[in-house]
C-alpha cells in the first residue's frame, strides 16, 4: 500500500512538472515570443548605416574641386573591450591614443555598447588595428571630403564636418542635394561585432548628387595669385575680387585673401574663413559714380556733354566741404566719369529727387542681397531715401554713405554691361536665371562709353593700368576711406571695377585692395589687379579682341596709349590718384 502511494505521488510529481515545462513552453513559445525575440535580436541583430558618398562638386569645364574619398573608421564596444583590460595597452598604441585617455573613455561609457575610437582612417591603417583582433573592436566605413585645390576655392566651397554635412559656403548651400540620403540594412552580428549574415535592406541608400559650378578653375586661380601678390605687395590687410561673365550672370571666379586650406583647418584664425566677397561690405567710393550717372541721365535733365562747373575744386554744402584732388574745372557729365570728380557727382545729385536716385541704386541692387544664394550674404545697407539730407544726398552720389559688397558692385557693373538687364549672380552653371530691365539700354551704352574714357584718357582717371593689350575697358577708380564710429580714419580702401571687351562686354571683374600701405589710390592698387587677370581670362575664354588696329607697333593711337603719363591742364597726372577718397570736411 505504502508503496503504491509513493508511485502515485512521484506520478502526480512527474505530472506536474511535465506540466510546469508545458505551459513554460506555451508561455516562451506563444504567450512571449515576440518579448523574448526582441531581446534576442537586440543582442544580434543590428540596423546598420549604409554610407553613402556626397556628390562632387565641379568646376564648369568638368574639373573635380571637392571629392569624397572612402575612409575606415575604429569603433568600440565598452564593456566588451573592458572584460578584456590587458589588451588595452595594445589597442592605445595601434590607435595611436594616450593608453589612460582611452580606459577612461571606455569606462565613463561602460553603458554604452558603441562608441568612436578613431575616426576618418586611411584603410590599410584600420585593417592593421582590426588585424590585433581585439574583442569589442571592429572598423565602420564613411567618406571623408577632400579639396583638391586647397586654399583658391576655400572660401566659394566652404568644408563639411567629420560626419560629411556641410558646414560653410556651397557645402552647405547645397548640402542637401550633394549629401544624399544613407541606407540602412539589417544583420546578424557575432559577440566580435563581426557581420555574420545580411537579414534585409530596410532602406536603399541614395548617393548624393553631383554639382557643376559656374566657376572657371583657371581663372579662379588667376585671380588668386594676382590678389595674393597684390596684397603681399602693398601689405594690406586683406582684398577681394570677383569676376562674372555677362550674358548669364554666373560667376566664374570668387578669391579672398587671407585664404584658408579646407583641407586643414585646425589653428587657423576664424576671419580668415569668411568669405569677404559677399559677407564683408566696403563704401564703394567713386565706383558709385556710374549709377549716380545713371539716374542723372534718365531724368532727362542732363546729357552727356551737358556743362558741369566744378571749380574752384571744392563745394560747400550746409557748411560742408566737398573736394575734388584737384580742382577740375568746367567739364561735362562724362568728364565727372572721366577725371572721377566729387564736386560734380554732388551737384548732379543735388537737381534730382532723392526718391529717384534711391529708386535707381536699389534697382541695380545695392541694399539687398543678390540672390546668389551664398550663406550669410551681406545686403550692404542704402539708407532709405526719407533719411536723405542734401549733404546725405551729395556723399551717396560719390560712394559715402552706404556699404556695399564686391559683389553687389559687380552686379552693378555687370548691370551696365548688359544692356542695363540685371541678372542675379549665380555659382550654378547653366540655372535659369531670367533677367530684368534696369535702365534704358542707351543709357547703359552711354555709360560703357563714359567709363572707356577713364582707361583712354591721358588726362582721366588714371586707370592706365587696367589696360589689355588688344582688348578695349571699361571701368572705374576708387578710393574709399575706412569709416570708423562717428567719422573716417587715415586708411584707405582701393577698388577697382571694370568691364571686358567694352565694345561688347563679356565679363566683369571687380577688384577690393583693404587697408593697402603706401599707395592707396585704385589706380596703382587695385586697376593692376584687373588688367592682370583679365589678360589671362580672355584668352583662355577665346574673347576675340576689338582693339587690334590700336595696337599695331608704330600707330599713331598706339603710340598715344602707351606714352608715359601726361600732366593734365589742373597738373594731375594719370598715376597721381584722380579717383578722390575724401568724402567731406
Amino acid at each position: 500500500m505504502a508503496t503504491r502511494s509513493r508511485l502515485y505521488v512521484v506520478l502526480g510529481m512527474l505530472g506536474l512538472a511535465s506540466s510546469a515545462l508545458v505551459v513554460r513552453a506555451v508561455d516562451l513559445q506563444v504567450v512571449r515570443k515576440d518579448f523574448y525575440q526582441e531581446q534576442g535580436d537586440a543582442r544580434y541583430l543590428r540596423d546598420l548605416s549604409i554610407p553613402v558618398s556626397r556628390g562632387t562638386i565641379f568646376d564648369r569645364n568638368g574639373e573635380p574641386l571637392a571629392v569624397s574619398t572612402p575612409v575606415d573608421s575604429i569603433w568600440a564596444n565598452p564593456p566588451e573591450v573592458l572584460e578584456h583590460a590587458d589588451r588595452i595597452p595594445e589597442l592605445a598604441k595601434a590607435a595611436g591614443l594616450d593608453e589612460e585617455a582611452l580606459k577612461q573613455k571606455l569606462v565613463e561609457r561602460s553603458d554604452k555598447e558603441f562608441i568612436y575610437l578613431k575616426r576618418h582612417l586611411n584603410p590599410d591603417d584600420a585593417q592593421a588595428i582590426l588585424k590585433l583582433d581585439i574583442p569589442g573592436v571592429a572598423s565602420q566605413r564613411e567618406f571623408k571630403r577632400y579639396y583638391p585645390s586647397g586654399e583658391v576655392f576655400g572660401h566659394v566651397l566652404g568644408y563639411t564636418n567629420i560626419d560629411d554635412r556641410g558646414q560653410e559656403g556651397l557645402e552647405l548651400a547645397f548640402d542637401d542635394w550633394l549629401a544624399g540620403k544613407p541606407g540602412v540594412k539589417r544583420v546578424i552580428r557575432d559577440r566580435k561585432g563581426h557581420e555574420v549574415e545580411n537579414v534585409e535592406l530596410v532602406r536603399e541608400a541614395q548617393a548624393g548628387r553631383d554639382l557643376t559650378l559656374s566657376i572657371d578653375r583657371r581663372i579662379q586661380y588667376l585671380a588668386y595669385r594676382e590678389l595674393k601678390a597684390a596684397l603681399a605687395e602693398h601689405h594690406a590687410t586683406s582684398g577681394s575680387m570677383v569676376i562674372l561673365d555677362v550674358p548669364s550672370g554666373e560667376i566664374l571666379a570668387m578669391v579672398n585673401q587671407p585664404s584658408f586650406n579646407p583641407n586643414a583647418r585646425t589653428n587657423v584664425d576664424p576671419s580668415y574663413r569668411r568669405n569677404r566677397a559677399v559677407t564683408d561690405v566696403v563704401e564703394p567710393g567713386s565706383t558709385m559714380k556710374a549709377f549716380t550717372i545713371s539716374a542723372a541721365l534718365e531724368t532727362g535733365k542732363w546729357k552727356i556733354h551737358t556743362p558741369v562747373d566744378t571749380r574752384p575744386g571744392t563745394y560747400t554744402l550746409y557748411g560742408h566741404t566737398i573736394s575734388d584732388v584737384h580742382n577740375k574745372g568746367l567739364i561735362d557729365v562724362t568728364g565727372v566719369i572721366t577725371y572721377s570728380s566729387n564736386v560734380g557727382a554732388a551737384k548732379i545729385a543735388a537737381t534730382m529727387t532723392r526718391d529717384h536716385m534711391y529708386d535707381v541704386f536699389h534697382r541695380f541692387g545695392f541694399g539687398e542681397v543678390t540672390g546668389s544664394g551664398f550663406p550669410g550674404e551681406s545686403p550692404g545697407y542704402l539708407p532709405v531715401a526719407k533719411a536723405w539730407g542734401p549733404v546725405e544726398q551729395a556723399t551717396l552720389a560719390y560712394g559715402y554713405g552706404l556699404n556695399a559688397t564686391p559683389l553687389q558692385v559687380a552686379q552693378g557693373y555687370a548691370t551696365l554691361a548688359n544692356d542695363g538687364r540685371l541678372h542675379s549672380p549665380t555659382f550654378v552653371k547653366g540655372a535659369q536665371n531670367p533677367e530684368r530691365a534696369v535702365v534704358d539700354p542707351q543709357i547703359a551704352a552711354n555709360l560703357r562709353a563714359m567709363l572707356e574714357t577713364v582707361i583712354v584718357s591721358p588726362t582721366g582717371g588714371g586707370a592706365i593700368k587696367a589696360r589689355v593689350t588688344n582688348y578695349r575697358v571699361a571701368g572705374k577708380t576708387g578710393t574709399a576711406r575706412t569709416a570708423v564710429g562717428g567719422g573716417y580714419q587715415k586708411k584707405y580702401t582701393s577698388l577697382f571695377a571694370g568691364m571686358i571687351p567694352a565694345s561688347h562686354p563679356r565679363l566683369v571683374g571687380v577688384v577690393v585692395i583693404r587697408e593697402p600701405q603706401g599707395a592707396f589710390y585704385g589706380s596703382l592698387v587695385a586697376a593692376p589687379v584687373f588688367g592682370r587677370v583679365m589678360d589671362g581670362a580672355v584668352r583662355l575664354l577665346d574673347v576675340p579682341p576689338d582693339d587690334v588696329q590700336n595696337w599695331y607697333a608704330g600707330s599713331p593711337e598706339s603710340a598715344r596709349r602707351i606714352q608715359a603719363p601726361r600732366q593734365a591742364p589742373d597738373g594731375a597726372d594719370e598715376m597721381s590718384g584722380t579717383d578722390d577718397g575724401v568724402p567731406i570736411e
